[in-house]
């Protein structure tokens, strides 16, 4: 089972994977929201706990997270990266496995294409999940995608 975390200050995206009968299924997903009018450490806080309660209910055997993308937007970059930290922190504090994914190799494990656009990410993560609808919103459908890749790059070792 693995916990893929697409992180953000405002939206933290999550999604829990697992592996059975060479099918993936979703178990959980959703997003992590702060308000946008709390300063950042209560946010980050916030981050923190609700994590920490994802990790207490499904136990994940590994988690996989993405890594900062840096664009044009530094101040971006440096907001998500705050809330990649407490990602980080609270896997780090449970001992459990993590493992870090660039976008292009979180696109080339979904789609075989580092260069998919987000649409081709969650079709093809709503038709591997066997889902009705593509998942929302967009974070959480990011968050199954990361953990899709860390299930499909496992298979490889």
């Amino acid at each position: 089972m693995v916990l893929g975390i697409d992180p953000g200050t405002a939206i933290t995206g999550f999604g829990v994977v697992k592996e059975e009968n060479n099918a993936s299924r979703a178990l959980d997903y959703g997003v992590i929201r702060t308000p946008a009018n709390q300063p950042l450490p209560q946010r980050l806080v916030t981050i923190y706990a609700e994590l920490n309660a994802l990790l207490d209910r499904h136990q994940p055997d590994a988690v996989a997270v993405e890594e900062v993308f840096f664009s044009k937007n530094a101040r971006t970059a440096l907001s998500v990266g705050h809330a990649r930290g407490v990602v980080l922190l609270a896997v780090a504090q449970r001992g459990i496995p993590l493992f870090h994914y660039k976008p292009t190799q979180v696109k080339q494990a979904i789609t075989g294409y580092g260069g998919a656009d987000k649409r081709q990410i969650q079709e093809m993560v709503r038709m591997l999940l066997g889902l009705d609808d593509i998942p929302r919103p967009d974070d959480a459908a990011d968050a199954l995608a990361i953990a899709l890749c860390h299930l499909h790059s496992a298979w490889a070792y």
